[in-house]
This record gives C-alpha cells, sequence and structure tokens, in this order.
C-alpha cells in the first residue's frame, strides 16, 4: 500500500503544479471563444486542464516503472505501450476539438479509433466474471472492447456540465476501482499485490484530486475533452484489467457478484454520468436530433433548476456517485443483512437532501393556501 499512496501523492502534486501554468498557456487561445447559452460561466475559461490529469497521470506511470514493487506490472511493455499510444492520440483529438470544436461525428471515429489501439494492443475483455463464461472469438473480445472504452469516454463527457463534477466523480470511481482492485490483488496472490487496475486508478484519483481545487466553483479552468477522454479510458482500461483478475480467482464472492462484469462496473462507478447519457440519447432522439448534440436538459441542469446552488448541486452529485459505487462493492464484502439497513438510511438521507428545495416550496404553498 505504501508505494500506491507514495504514487497518489505525486500525481496529485504534479497535477495540482502543473495545472496554472497550462492555465496561463492557455489564456491565448481562449479570448476569442463565445460563451455558449447552456455554459455556466459568463466568460471565456481555459479548457486545456485535461493535460495536467494526463501529464500527471504519464509522470506517475514513469515513476511507478521505477519501483520494484511493479516489475510484475510492467513485464508487459506491449499493455503500457497500447495506453500511451492511445493518451496520445487523445491529445490530438481532444486539444483539436477544445480549440476547433468538431463535429460529433468525428469526435465518434476518434474514440472508436483509440477503442481499437487499446484492443491491438492485448488490453481485451476475454471473459465475464459470472460463472466460467469465456468469450473465445477475437472478433468479439475487440468489440466489446472498443464498445466499454466508448461507452466509458461518453458517460464521463456527459457528466462535464458544472464546475468539479467531472473530476469529482471520476475521482470518486478511480478510488473505489482502486480499493477493490488492491483488495482483490491481495485474494489473487498472496506474494504480489502489484495490479494493473490499480496502479491505473491510483494514479487517476491523485491526478484528479490534485487538479479539482482549480476546478471546483469558481473554476478558473476546465478539463476539456482531453480530461474526459483520459479519465474514460483510465477507468475503462482498469475494469478489463479487473475482469482478469475476477476470473482467475475461485472466490465465488466476487465471480458472481453480476456489478463486476466488465460492462457493468464502469457504469456503476459513473452511474450517474451514464444515467444522465441514456436520458440525454433518449431525449435527443425522440426530439428528432443527433444523440450527441449538446443541451442543457442533464441532471445537474434540473438540479440547478430546482433552487440548488453549484455547489450545492455537485456535492450532491458526488453524494449519490459514492453512494452507489460503495454500495455495490460492499455487497462483496459486508453480508446483507448488515448492509441493506445501512444503504436505507444513507438513501433516505441523499434523497431528503436532494429534493428538499421541492419539498419546501411545495410546504410554503400549502401552508399559504391554508392560511387563506
Amino acid at each position: 500500500m505504501r508505494s500506491y499512496v507514495l504514487l497518489i501523492a505525486f500525481s496529485f502534486a504534479t497535477s495540482f503544479l502543473l495545472t496554472p501554468i497550462i492555465r496561463s498557456l492557455g489564456h491565448r487561445f481562449t479570448r476569442s471563444q463565445m460563451v455558449r447559452e447552456r455554459d455556466q460561466h459568463n466568460a471565456p475559461i481555459v479548457k486545456f486542464g485535461g493535460l495536467a490529469i494526463m501529464i500527471a497521470f504519464g509522470a506517475g506511470l514513469w515513476l511507478a516503472s521505477h519501483f520494484s514493487f511493479f516489475a510484475g506490472v510492467f513485464e508487459n511493455d506491449l499493455t503500457i505501450r497500447g495506453i500511451a499510444i492511445a493518451l496520445v492520440m487523445i491529445a490530438l483529438l481532444g486539444l483539436w476539438d477544445d480549440v476547433g470544436d468538431l463535429r460529433w461525428y468525428y469526435k465518434a471515429a476518434g474514440q472508436v479509433a483509440i477503442g481499437a489501439v487499446i484492443a491491438s494492443h492485448g488490453i481485451l475483455i476475454r471473459s465475464l466474471p459470472v460463472g466460467t463464461w469465456r468469450i473465445e472469438e477475437p472478433w468479439a473480445q475487440g468489440a466489446l472492447t472498443v464498445f466499454l472504452v466508448v461507452l466509458t469516454m461518453n458517460a464521463i463527457n456527459f457528466s462535464d456540465g458544472l464546475d468539479g463534477l467531472a473530476a469529482g466523480l471520476a475521482a470518486i470511481g478511480a478510488a473505489t476501482f482502486f480499493l477493490y482492485s488492491y483488495i482483490l490483488a491481495t485474494h489473487v496472490s498472496a506474494e504480489d499485490y502489484a495490479n494493473v487496475g490499480a496502479l491505473l486508478c491510483a494514479l487517476l484519483l491523485g491526478a484528479c484530486l490534485g487538479f479539482l481545487p482549480h476546478n471546483f466553483n469558481p473554476a478558473n479552468i476546465f478539463m476539456g475533452e482531453t480530461g474526459v477522454l483520459t479519465i474514460g479510458l483510465i477507468l475503462s482500461v482498469s475494469a478489463i484489467a479487473v475482469t482478469g483478475d475476477v476470473q482467475g480467482l475461485d472466490a465465488h464472492r466476487f465471480r458472481n457478484v453480476p456489478a463486476y462484469m466488465p460492462m457493468v462496473l464502469p457504469m456503476v462507478i459513473v452511474f450517474l454520468p451514464v444515467l444522465d447519457l441514456s436520458l440525454s440519447v433518449v431525449r435527443r432522439l425522440l426530439n428528432k436530433r443527433s444523440p450527441f448534440s449538446p443541451d442543457s436538459k442533464h441532471i445537474h441542469h434540473r438540479m440547478l433548476s430546482q433552487g440548488h446552488s453549484v455547489r450545492k448541486s455537485v456535492v450532491l452529485l458526488y453524494i449519490w456517485a459514492a453512494l452507489v459505487a460503495a454500495t455495490v462493492v460492499s455487497v462483496a464484502f459486508i453480508p446483507l443483512l448488515i448492509l441493506v439497513p445501512i444503504i436505507v438510511i444513507l438513501v433516505v438521507g441523499a434523497a431528503l437532501l436532494t429534493w428538499w428545495p421541492l419539498v419546501s416550496v411545495r410546504y410554503a404553498n400549502l401552508r399559504a393556501r391554508l392560511a387563506k
């Protein structure tokens, strides 16, 4: 655990110190940008912060390669090379979009290409950790892998609408992935706790936490397309790594919990973004619009319309995301008789905090009508 803590601290410090530098350099590219109707800020803001997350992650990965503890992880350089190539592609695609606002089909094609690079470097979904279900056909392995990468990228992208929301949700997701992957590694091997999924998520956790102080409301920099694509890539690759560990484990409490299926695990961790993504796609298709076209009807926009401030909306979404992620992971470790009452109490408390503005308004209206 000590090695992971050092890497989290290193990626945090790198991201925290690098973000102001990138903000200063990025000002020259944002002065002429227009503020869109759906935006929550009144002036153009630098949106290259994802580079700080990416560089902090890459630097942490380089540092980890010099730790003897992670020697087993870096034995297969094909995996690391695939991640590195994908990050370079994300930097090019993300900066191009942040500067030129690419059309949705160009971005979709770029995301598929990134997923294909991951799949072609041996990072594949070869099995589902439910019973002994293996995927034998190479084309099916590649297709599922690309689908997972693209899905997770867009789930994070759809959550990037309020100051600090995407970075905070990513940190919660990375922390959950890290804890689960680390505990799983201790069950897989008693000698070697080094784990690809845990390593990737530890670095992502530190990078997102280092970026968050600059991005929390009122934000002075946004992560942009580079940031959301980087986060989506790392979470999806970590999910695939978790799949391999679960498949190699005989403990049924890990193998037969449906939430750890590689198609479901990232959606559990980023439950709210995925829910928002699904509702947005349905809403836009019903209105005969592109599913990638922007609007101001996301979950976070609706919370603002209920009367919550930006900060309170973001914190409430943090609470819901943490609650969902912790619940799913806890199922593997805590008996249901103990877990269910705790979760019910927490859900009721989160619901009261979320819908209190509506309840208080209706209560005030009811009292006014009775007074008449």
